[in-house]
């Protein structure tokens, strides 16, 4: 006859103290582009995350607000098998897609109301500076919650993009979000500029930096320097452990680190962190499901840090206050 063990099943503590506040907050999505990954398209996800950013275009021409809908309806129910309470998900608004992931997301809002909180924030592939791009920016901006930002899609004038960014958000009293340090490498220093701009446009708390891997690649000095400055700005940061832990070997020297979110470092710093999914079976993340646990077993592994309760609010009440629903 075998012996039962008893051990310490901390997977079971956390979910269970997850539930308890509330219940998990997925604090970053595309969800309105989740599930196309298919047999005919698989062969985009060798490409660069620059080329996926141009090949997901038929897919927005061709895709209707139907479908984009079913998509969204698909990713919602997935969040909510797995007990999300709030979900923060970037929708895409271009000259491509138009204004067709708007209508589907309110469809899907009007759906799921009474079932999870939803908040929407637009992804400006194009920037906001080129003429067309700012007008479905505009448009994106109307519609959401949260103003969503790229930077370094308007390369060499990335401060002017968040001139945009802040002056829409501050105009709408809305949050920001903003894509920052996404190569993981030493010669990026997004964060650093949204900080300074954080504080420049008095956004302090309304700012939220999503990914930041490339700060694990700075210098331990610099990184020191660069926690008192988002400190001063109270900049929040959003990882997705699973979306970046993909990130391709180069030949750069720079500190040994992983290639996420440096969990370790900010919360001992002040800082608030919180989890998402990210992208869902599409060409950039072909074999993510969009497993809540799944990120936050990635994340607390791979920085090792085994902070319960830090980790529990990462999943929850960190996630709302990025979210602006604290």
């Amino acid at each position: 006859m075998m012996t039962k063990v008893s051990y310490y099943d901390l997977k079971q503590e956390i979910i269970q103290k997850i539930k308890k506040n509330g219940g998990w907050v997925n604090a970053h999505a595309h969800i309105d582009r989740a599930y196309t990954i298919t047999k005919e398209n698989f062969h985009y996800t060798k490409a660069s995350l620059q080329e996926k950013w141009e090949l997901n275009n038929e897919l927005k021409q061709t895709s209707s607000i139907d479908v984009i809908y079913s998509r969204m309806a698909m990713a919602i129910e997935n969040m909510l098998e797995q007990g999300v309470s709030c979900l923060g998900t970037f929708i895409d608004v271009d000259q491509y897609i138009e204004d067709k992931a708007i209508k589907a997301g309110q469809k899907i809002r009007d759906t799921y109301k009474k079932d999870i909180t939803i908040v929407y924030i637009n992804q400006v592939h194009y920037g906001v500076l080129d003429k067309t791009a700012r007008k479905w920016f505009e448009i994106g901006a109307e519609f959401v919650d949260i103003i969503g930002g790229l930077p370094e899609r308007d390369k060499g004038k990335e401060a002017e993009h968040l001139d945009v960014l802040f002056s829409t958000a501050k105009k709408m009293s809305k949050m920001a979000h903003v894509h920052i340090d996404q190569y993981n490498e030493p010669n990026q220093h997004d964060t650093e500029l949204l900080a300074k701009k954080t504080i420049e446009h008095g956004l302090k708390g309304k700012v939220v930096g999503i990914h930041g891997i490339s700060i694990g690649a700075q210098k331990k000095e610099y990184r020191e320097q660069l926690y008192k400055l988002m400190k001063e700005a109270d900049l929040m940061m959003v990882a997705s452990p699973l979306g970046w832990i993909d990130t391709r070997r180069n030949e750069i020297l720079m500190p040994f680190h992983n290639a996420l979110t440096p969990v370790d470092e900010l919360i001992p710093a002040g800082m608030t962190v919180a989890i998402g999914t990210d992208n869902i079976a599409d060409i950039y993340k072909p074999f993510t499901d969009g497993n809540m646990w799944e990120e936050l077993h990635a994340l607390l592994e791979a920085a090792h840090f085994y902070d319960v309760e830090e980790l529990v609010k990462i999943a929850t009440v960190n996630g709302r206050k990025a979210l602006g629903i604290a």
